[in-house]
């Protein structure tokens, strides 16, 4: 790797844009501190973890991004294990696409296929079933219902992967700090203060999800992102085994996640305009509890366990990564698609600070007016 002026870097946001790039910065040598002030409605911590870009119903450039980036989880857990990190809770359980209607799913099928021919491997196959058969996978599921299985899709624990990056990364060095820090412009450099105390490095990278519009404004930067909240729900189903149990897609916004010992994640709400409020709203509980029921109606004895609430960066279409000032870095606005796409974009973006050559994220950041 040619050699780069950039020795040490400060990681504002330690969601999955902010571990991931702090785990490819600091896996390069970098001499990285990640500071994060733990607000509350941090989209990780609540996203479900539905990794199966090649069900998504986004074309152009930003379903480029999306399949890329689960194209690379191989790549991030070989990566991880390489630094002794097995913890990131990824599995492969398959990715279940389900609808009443037969025409819509033939649409459905055709379209995906076409992508999953294209992935390769890694997107495994199609394989069409009928209502037994998706009752056998997903017992709680709904009579009436066809569908079919891509085999490649998986799911991830959005804390698991978050965690698992962040320990990586420092185990590569970095360092992990508390606090919240305000920017500011000086003698035309941006500095970073964390709780007024002045931080210094070659470079500054904000990975502060919904806030980094905020936390960017103070040195110009104007960016298209906004908080959109999400109310995801938690259930368990006593004494079933749901550990392989697949995720199951209605061709809609909501969907199904099945975790271990019984657990399963049914969302979400996608709240545009809804503000910094991380609130568990009724509307919104009765909104996931009814679509969950609706195609899979044998989950209305589970217990409820939690209601997780993400405020998701929200963009106006592609995310916003790249470099916004001289030697400030921004990675935010993924929506619905930071489990996926993160890692990849977090790895793409630690390159770039370092003078690499990085395509997936070739103009995707705008700079300041």
């Amino acid at each position: 790797m040619a050699a780069s002026p950039v020795s040490s870097v400060i990681v504002v946001g330690a969601g999955i844009a902010g571990a991931s790039t702090a785990f490819a910065l600091a896996s390069r040598g970098v001499a990285v501190t990640v500071v994060d002030d733990a607000a509350t409605g941090q989209a990780t911590a609540a996203g479900a973890g539905i990794v199966a870009p090649w069900m998504s119903a986004s074309t152009g450039r930003f379903y480029d991004l999306y399949a890329a980036g689960g194209a690379y989880y191989p790549t991030l857990l070989e990566r991880l294990a390489a630094t002794g990190v097995t913890t990131a809770d990824y599995r492969r359980t398959g990715a279940l696409v389900v609808h009443p209607d037969d025409g819509v799913l033939a649409e459905a099928a055709a379209r995906i296929s076409e992508r999953v021919a294209a992935a390769g491997d890694v997107a495994g196959h199609v394989e069409r079933l009928d209502g037994a058969d998706l009752r056998e996978l997903f017992p709680p599921l709904a009579h009436g219902l066809g569908g079919f299985l891509l085999t490649g899709g998986g799911r991830v624990d959005g804390r698991s992967l978050r965690d698992a990056l962040l320990t990586a990364a420092i185990r590569h060095g970095a360092r992990r700090i508390k606090g919240t820090v305000r920017l500011s412009t000086v003698g035309g450099r941006t500095t970073a203060e964390v709780d007024a105390t002045a931080l210094e490095a070659d470079a500054v990278v904000v990975t502060a999800g919904a806030w980094s519009a905020r936390l960017l404004a103070a040195v110009g930067a104007d960016l298209p992102v906004e908080p959109q909240r999400g109310q995801i729900t938690h259930l368990r189903l006593e004494g079933v085994d749901t550990s392989r149990w697949p995720t199951v897609n209605p061709l809609s916004d909501h969907y199904l996640v099945a975790f271990d010992a019984g657990r399963v994640v049914a969302g979400a709400t996608r709240e545009t305009g809804s503000g910094f409020d991380p609130r568990v709203t009724a509307a919104g509980q009765h909104q996931v509890l009814h679509d969950a029921l609706s195609i899979a109606p044998g989950l209305a004895d589970a217990t409820l366990v939690e209601t997780r609430v993400g405020l998701r960066p929200l963009a106006d279409d592609l995310p916003v990564v790249g470099e916004v000032d001289d030697g400030v870095w921004v990675a935010t606005g993924y929506g619905a698609g930071g489990l996926t796409m993160g890692p990849l974009l977090g790895d793409a973006l630690g390159r770039a600070v370092l003078g690499e050559d990085t395509p997936e994220i070739s103009g995707l950041a705008p700079r300041p007016t």
